[in-house]
């Protein structure tokens, strides 16, 4: 994971020494919304009007985040709409690239200009840019700029400034669960989404158990709620589920062991994995797992961590299997934001 520095490319892996061991993660430049009559959203400019064919999503399969974008651009039927290019699940000296491997089903170069990087479509929208080079990445073709490079933003703007485009419109941010919803996903983003990375990231004894301990507290919160109700904001299914799901299908095969998130499994709690499969197994979702890429995106990727690169062979993880959470019921009322 390099990143830019007024606009040179530097391969330069996250410095945990300034913070005493522990990892950070940067927040994302890019915070434009893209809105049903193109006015300005909650941030950045004006001029993003949803048009069918106009934006283009730069994802890796590999990637908690970008799969939030690709979960959303499905359950809503938005693949007609927008367009997507992925990344090779290899992150080495030049970041997220565009390659053509038969192995895992990828194309080179990027189709819109040609690319062999990713951090070119950075540098094409902000020639002086320095920061991270992430994904996903929500790229208008028209105006030649990266709208949002926020998948927390993405999604929401998936749900309610494409609503008229969309096959299947549906609000995964209800007004009247918004304040609990964004409760649920600062304590799943900081103990879980991020947490694993904190454990997996940290230099020093202390910072991983801090971020270890905090990680299995807040799963085991979790397991406990859905011992109780359906979803994590009651029967409803919204943006915090499918926010927790991306950590969780990846969490057996690959965050117990590369990242040392090792006290249990999800298999080993009874209502995490049975929610699992139950997310799983909505359609259109499991087309969007792509486990090779997962699992060969950390442990090829993060030498620091696996200097072998050897990428294990298993675990067999079981995801078609029955549960007894009953059917998800879609609701379409309005748009949200």
């Amino acid at each position: 994971m390099g990143l830019l520095v007024k606009g040179k490319w530097h391969d330069q892996w996250y410095d945990t020494e300034k913070t005493g061991g522990e990892f950070i993660r940067e927040d994302a430049q890019f915070r434009h919304w893209v809105t049903r009559d193109g006015s300005a959203g909650p941030s950045g400019e004006s001029g993003f009007k949803a048009e069918a064919g106009r934006y283009h999503l730069y994802v890796s399969y590999a990637c908690p985040w970008a799969h939030r974008t690709l979960i959303f651009r499905a359950l809503l039927g938005l693949e007609d709409v927008i367009s997507v290019s992925v990344v090779h699940p290899h992150m080495l000296e030049n970041g997220w690239e565009f390659r053509a491997d038969k192995t895992f089903s990828t194309e080179g170069p990027e189709p819109l200009y040609g690319f062999d990087c990713m951090h070119q479509v950075y540098t094409k929208a902000q020639p002086d840019y320095s920061g991270r080079v992430t994904v996903p990445v929500l790229w208008d073709k028209q105006r030649e700029t990266i709208v949002n490079n926020e998948s927390a933003e993405i999604i929401r703007m998936l749900s309610s400034g494409f609503w008229d485009l969309a096959k299947s419109p549906r609000d995964f941010y209800p007004e009247a669960l918004r304040s609990k919803i964004d409760a649920i996903n600062e304590k799943v983003y900081h103990n879980i989404n991020n947490g694993v990375y904190r454990s997996g990231f940290a230099t020093r004894q202390d910072k991983y158990e801090e971020a270890f301990q905090s990680l299995f507290a807040a799963l085991d919160d979790v397991e406990a709620l859905l011992g109780q109700q359906k979803f994590l904001a009651g029967d409803t299914l919204t943006e915090a589920d499918w926010r927790l799901f991306t950590t969780l299908v990846r969490f057996d095969a690959v965050y117990v062991g590369h990242f040392k998130c090792n006290r249990n499994r999800i298999a080993d709690f009874p209502n995490l994995s049975n929610y699992l499969r139950q997310l799983y197994q909505v359609p259109g979702v499991k087309e969007t797992v792509h486990m090779d890429h997962i699992k060969h995106h950390y442990y090829y990727s993060h030498d620091t961590i696996n200097p072998t690169r050897i990428v294990p062979v298993g675990p067999e993880l079981g995801l078609d299997a029955p549960h007894d959470r009953g059917d998800i019921t879609h609701t379409s009322a309005t748009p949200g934001q």
